[in-house]
């Protein structure tokens, strides 16, 4: 196996050139630079990955825990995670923590014990918060993304509950009073602040809450889809329904399919979130689409302010949704 001595000679140079070319710890002529490149694709040297990162205490990696990277939106921001990392050199190691704090624990555990240099973490329901706060205090920089609150620590997020107040009033304007809300699990502080807005718009308009029209439980769309289709039978279906998440979202237009509803003719439907091709689907869906990628990149730009050494105070950051209104909420009609 090829060494760095192996390279520095045939090179012509010496063996911390090599090392300084190979790490960018030191500039170099971009004629050297050529001749150590040349010479390591020839010799076919591999440096020693782990001696470097017990010599540097670093290994140029950052862990990221997200509920399920199979939804678009946590798609999306594990995307500006890792366009920002791979940017400014580090490795990205991805866990599901399947929305289970004890998957979330072992995923944490894990990424830990890899010697990572960083963690960004949407938390998942119920979770305490102390053991980010040990990481954090044990020297491991931590940066909520999306979920925030709970850990005294750098945070992105969007604002929620004022995008989700002014579709509900948009809903109101066309003339509905009940609006049901598939609400999700309010454990989760993104549908708890959503389900804020709803009740601030209610309150807004003069119009009493009731409680029957907020689904909560797990927020999946098999759960949803039973919760709501019990609200759109009969003569006294709600006429409108909102999602506070892609999931549940899921769970609406299930239910309406199975009753035979219209969206909408029989039944006004707006999102938080949103499906992949949006405008692709009809009817078009009106939707409150989150900066996701811009979330995942302000997450790891705050989590590089700490590996680079910047001794500076928390930051939390609210990033602005948009709302897109289109046909399914009636405004197309």
């Amino acid at each position: 196996m090829a060494t760095i001595v192996d390279v520095a000679r045939l090179a012509g140079v010496s063996t911390s050139t090599v090392s300084h070319v190979v790490n960018g710890t030191r500039p170099v002529s971009e004629d050297t630079r050529q001749r150590v490149l040349h010479a390591i694709q020839v010799t076919g040297y591999r440096q020693d990955s782990v001696a470097r990162s017990l010599r540097r205490a670093r290994t140029d990696s950052v862990g990221l825990v997200v509920s399920d990277v199979g939804q678009p939106v946590f798609a999306d921001m594990v995307r500006g995670v890792e366009h920002e990392a791979t940017a400014a050199g580090y490795t990205l190691l991805l866990a599901n923590s399947g929305e289970q704090p004890e998957r979330e624990a072992r995923s944490l555990d894990a990424l830990v014990s890899r010697k990572v240099d960083g963690l960004i973490v949407a938390p998942v329901a119920h979770s305490s918060g102390q053991e980010l706060d040990a990481i954090r205090r044990q020297g491991t920089p931590v940066v909520l993304m999306d979920r925030l609150g709970g850990v005294r620590t750098d945070q992105v997020g969007v604002e929620n509950t004022g995008p989700l107040r002014d579709l509900v009033l948009h809903m109101i304007d066309h003339g509905h009073r009940r609006i049901a809300l598939a609400a999700g699990d309010l454990a989760v502080p993104t549908m708890a602040e959503r389900h804020q807005g709803y009740l601030e718009a209610l309150e807004e308009a003069g119009i009493e809450p009731d409680p029957r029209l907020v689904v909560t439980g797990p927020g999946l769309a098999d759960d949803t889809r039973a919760a709501v289709r019990a609200l759109l039978e009969g003569s006294d279906r709600v006429p409108a329904v909102i999602a506070s998440s892609t999931e549940t979202a899921t769970g609406v237009l299930q239910a309406a399919a199975d009753l035979g509803l219209r969206i909408p003719d029989d039944l006004r439907f707006a999102m938080f979130d949103g499906f992949p091709h949006v405008d692709l689907v009809q009817p078009r869906i009106t939707t409150i689409t989150q900066p996701a990628f811009e979330v995942g990149s302000t997450a790891m730009q705050l989590l590089l302010r700490r590996l680079n050494g910047k001794s500076v105070k928390n930051k939390t950051i609210r990033l602005n949704p948009t709302i897109t209104y289109r046909d399914s909420c009636g405004c197309g009609r």
